[in-house]
């Protein structure tokens, strides 16, 4: 079977013309096509995803049973002893019913709701069978793609402790950082790499990573990555993955557009869904509130005012950005979260969210996947989805791993009527109240109170840059000419010590001599210069003939 998965996907990337060279430059149709980075014309710039589900694939190889505890897998004992000291005693459903499988090898499909267990559903299994290998330089073993910055940083962080447990380097490489860094990263050699598509495909080109070696391929919320635009750039990379490796899928939404990645990619692949894409966060309170236009900034002020932490979904940066800063001159401590922003902005917003400096975080739909914020009970949709997809992970960002939580949505007169075929289509039925802002029944659904008026300001950490030495030549630069011409003159005179202990003084290597002597500095040369008269032209210096000119 193993052969026969080779010959065949060794045969669909031939006829589709697709791939890189080794080098990682573009090869046959993959040429011609446009990275998937660059949106689509129309619709505002937006793809417009594919809607409904699609048929799972019918397993042939019966699946091996569930497990009730970890210790019944055949997991590394460092491992073990890292759940337990992570306070992992228990696996959750997906865990439970798709390490048995992943643990063995098969090719894995699964979802669940978010905050499920999904990333230590497949990284336990990807570590354990990673464990004991050494990646060569530049040529990773294993390879985890997700489709924005923060969530790979969400499955960096969570796979982290177990990596270090068995000694496996973690590589992760997104775009907004460093490039340079990243190449270094994977030069000095990684096990795993956690990628976004496009950095990985930029790095590949640059000849810093090669994909030839890596064995077990994991794609984590794949359909976002295709509502992206990024199904182009992924076929290409799981082209250039060994053939005969492991490929596992999860994701909270499985739709269309993910079922060519199953059927081109996953062979005979263990299924396993928590619950239907429609009903991932029904265990969730949902409130529609209706709101006057002209009410809905006062009602949304009041709801940020209130005491705990609060994530407010808007649909555009500019609109973010307006109500953060009028959050914060009416004394709510709010932080604006967008893909305008850095990423050292991004992690920094996120930080303090999560140690509680920040009690609002104000976002677009880049905060809708990959952020885990423990004890978070609402979110509040300002402006409402337009697909519910969206919606689904918007309000996965609250009522994780069993937690209660509630998602609220303020709609206008007239968003109603498309509101409410949103929530059919998603098969949500909401709580639907009209509240204006100071209603006790606004303070009761969302805990919404009048904010202090007092403006406040969201103070950076300050980060310490480490001492540099003292003959440091960076120091010599951050000082200016005169601290850099210093700086020069003392290496100048600096000579090496004969035996008899005297020290010989050498010219700098590239100064011109006049003599057999140093030239003279040229700021010393303009210090002793006559003073030149307001309006005269500079004097021309003349040209001095060569050596061997003047003999002649």
């Amino acid at each position: 079977m193993t052969q026969a998965r080779a010959n065949n996907r060794t045969t669909r990337a031939r006829s589709g013309g697709q791939g890189f060279t080794k080098g990682g430059r573009r090869t046959g149709a993959a040429a011609d096509r446009v990275g998937a980075q660059r949106r689509p014309k129309g619709s505002g710039g937006r793809r417009t995803p594919a809607t409904g589900e699609f048929a799972l694939p019918v397993t042939t190889t019966p699946a091996l049973p569930a497990v009730d505890a970890f210790a019944e897998l055949p997991l590394p004992g460092e491992i073990l002893a890292t759940l337990g000291q992570e306070g992992v005693t228990v696996p959750f459903p997906i865990q439970a019913a798709t390490l048995p499988n992943s643990l063995a090898g098969r090719d894995v499909l699964g979802r669940g709701r978010t905050g499920s267990g999904k990333t230590l559903a497949f990284g336990l299994a990807l570590l354990a069978r990673t464990a004991g290998l050494r990646a060569e330089p530049r040529k990773p073993l294993a390879l985890v793609l997700v489709p924005t910055r923060e969530l790979a940083g969400q499955v960096t962080d969570a796979l982290t402790p177990y990596a270090r447990s068995v000694r496996l380097r973690l590589a992760t490489v997104v775009g907004g950082l460093s490039i340079g860094k990243q190449a270094s990263a994977l030069r000095a050699g990684a096990e795993i790499v956690v990628a976004t598509p496009g950095r990985l495909k930029d790095l590949i080109e640059r000849g810093d990573c090669f994909l030839d070696e890596v064995g077990i391929t994991v794609l984590d919320e794949a359909d976002q990555m295709a509502d992206m635009g990024f199904l182009p750039q992924v076929t290409r990379l799981l082209d250039q993955v060994r053939a005969d490796g492991q490929r596992m899928l999860f994701s909270a939404t499985l739709d269309r557009n993910v079922d060519q990645l199953v059927r081109r990619y996953l062979t005979d692949p263990v299924v396993h869904s928590v619950d239907p894409s429609a009903g991932a966060v029904t265990t969730m309170e949902h409130h529609v509130l209706h709101v006057d236009d002209t009410d809905k900034r006062r009602t949304t002020t009041e709801i940020a005012a209130r005491d705990g932490r609060v994530i407010m979904f808007l649909d555009t940066k500019h609109a973010v950005d307006r109500l953060t800063k009028h959050l914060l001159n009416n004394g709510v401590r709010a932080a604006g979260l967008h893909g305008g922003k850095s990423q050292p902005q991004r992690t920094r917003t996120l930080t303090q969210f999560k140690d509680g400096q920040v009690t609002v975080l104000v976002a677009t739909n880049v905060a809708a996947r990959g952020i885990h914020v423990d004890n978070l009970d609402l979110v509040v949709n300002v402006d409402p989805p337009s697909d519910p997809k969206d919606y689904l992970h918007r309000g996965g960002r609250t009522a994780r791993a069993g937690e209660s939580g509630s998602v609220i949505t303020l709609v206008t007169r007239d968003q109603r009527r498309e509101f409410s075929r949103l929530m059919t289509q998603a098969g949500i039925t909401p709580s639907i109240t009209e509240v204006r802002s100071g209603d006790a029944e606004l303070s009761r659904i969302t805990g919404a109170q009048a904010p202090s008026g007092v403006p406040v300001v969201i103070a950076a950490p300050v980060v310490e840059r480490p001492r540099r030495a003292a003959n440091s030549s960076s120091r010599g630069r951050r000082g200016g000419r005169n601290a850099q011409g210093r700086s020069r003159q003392d290496r100048d005179t600096q000579g090496r010590t004969a035996e008899g202990g005297t020290t010989e003084a050498r010219p700098a290597a590239g100064r011109r001599t006049q003599g057999g002597r140093p030239a003279p500095d040229r700021q010393e040369q303009g210090r002793n210069a006559p003073a030149r008269r307001t309006g005269e032209a500079p004097r021309r210096r003349p040209r001095t003939k060569p050596s061997g000119e003047r003999a002649a």
